[in-house]
């Protein structure tokens, strides 16, 4: 694995589905054992379609459900009226007017907010590429299962939930492995997904959860530590930004951060950008951190000769630039740090 992550890091080449191979392994997904594979993406495939089955099914189904198992065959279930429930076979957290905390429908009714706003994301995920967006069966599919992916997420993780945004994160997986050459694989892109993007978010979990924005793990505290990396490595620049023009990090990289640099530049580069991020042994934070300074680095000058109104202007709308001559400037960085 560790030879596997160095040649990663450098970049995957495209096409012959070795990326989506690459990127289950790196994320943990796919044991180093490839005669395990098939047996562990059966076991996977499998929970993750339990989940939908259980999350995402219609409280009037669940109820449905629970009458047909309690009913029995008395004559008078037999009489009943096709759909209709019994009174007495309707208990308190099965009634749609129930608030009560373990009521079905009080949940049902919590979710549709969250499920609402993901569905609006989902809609504006990638509104320029075909795969995303647009009137056809196919691109109608890829956003539900986006929209799957997301819902079943919230509900597994109730300590975060949905996060405006998440859909940016979770597009570049689906992408990869929705386009992987083997049929089967590319057919189980939505579980596999799923799955890649609950480990890949486990190493980001505290900057999305609110209630740990002030601690000394949250996404504040991941503020301060690359506004320090900058320090050490450009203390002229961090300076002049943080000093003189007032320009911090919550001004600017709070997008780079939360959304892993998904929207400051094109798709393709994204995809560059994390071959190397999934191939830090230390967890993608701390690739993303060095990342993101060698941004500052390489437009310094412009840095230096703005005031608070350009640089912030700069670095909210990231000029294009060279991807590769990009990560080698990060590389050297990690490389500052171990000396």
């Amino acid at each position: 694995m560790r030879e596997l992550r160095r040649i990663a890091s450098l970049g995957i080449p495209d096409g012959a589905g070795i990326r989506p191979v690459v990127w289950k392994l790196l994320l943990g997904y796919l044991p180093p054992d490839r005669a395990l594979w098939l047996s562990e993406l059966a076991k996977k495939r499998s929970q993750y379609k339990n989940f939908k089955t259980e999350l995402l099914m219609n409280p009037s189904e669940i109820t449905r459900r629970l009458e047909k198992s309690t009913s029995g065959d008395n004559d008078e279930s037999k009489c009943q009226i096709r759909g209709v429930l019994r009174r007495s076979g309707l208990t308190h957290g099965e009634h749609p007017l129930s608030l009560g905390k373990s009521s079905i429908w009080n949940q049902f009714f919590q979710d549709a907010e969250i499920i609402e706003q993901i569905d609006r994301d989902v809609k504006r995920t990638h509104p320029d590429m075909p795969f995303f967006s647009g009137d056809s069966q196919y691109a109608k599919s890829n956003q539900e299962a986006l929209r799957s992916i997301l819902i079943v997420f919230a509900k597994l993780n109730p300590g975060i939930r949905y996060v405006q945004g998440m859909n940016e994160v979770l597009a570049p997986l689906f992408y990869v492995f929705r386009n992987d050459t083997d049929l089967d694989n590319a057919r189980a892109a939505e579980a596999d997904t799923f799955f890649c993007f609950s480990e890949l978010l486990s190493g980001f979990r505290d900057n999305l959860c609110q209630q740990l924005d002030n601690s000394v793990v949250g996404i504040r505290s991941t503020l301060t530590r690359l506004s320090q990396l900058l320090k050490e490595h450009d203390e002229e620049l961090w300076r002049h930004l943080e000093v003189t023009t007032k320009v911090n990090p919550q001004f600017y990289a709070f997008r780079w951060i939360t959304l892993l640099l998904t929207q400051e530049f094109n798709f393709a580069d994204s995809i560059r950008i994390w071959d190397t991020l999934l191939s830090d042994p230390e967890g993608p934070q701390e690739t993303l951190l060095r990342v993101c300074c060698a941004m500052l680095i390489l437009v310094r000058r412009r840095l230096l000769a703005g005031d608070f109104t350009s640089n912030l202007k700069l670095l909210q709308h990231y000029p294009s630039t060279n991807i590769s001559h990009l990560m080698y400037v990060a590389n050297k960085l990690r490389a500052k740090l171990s000396c």
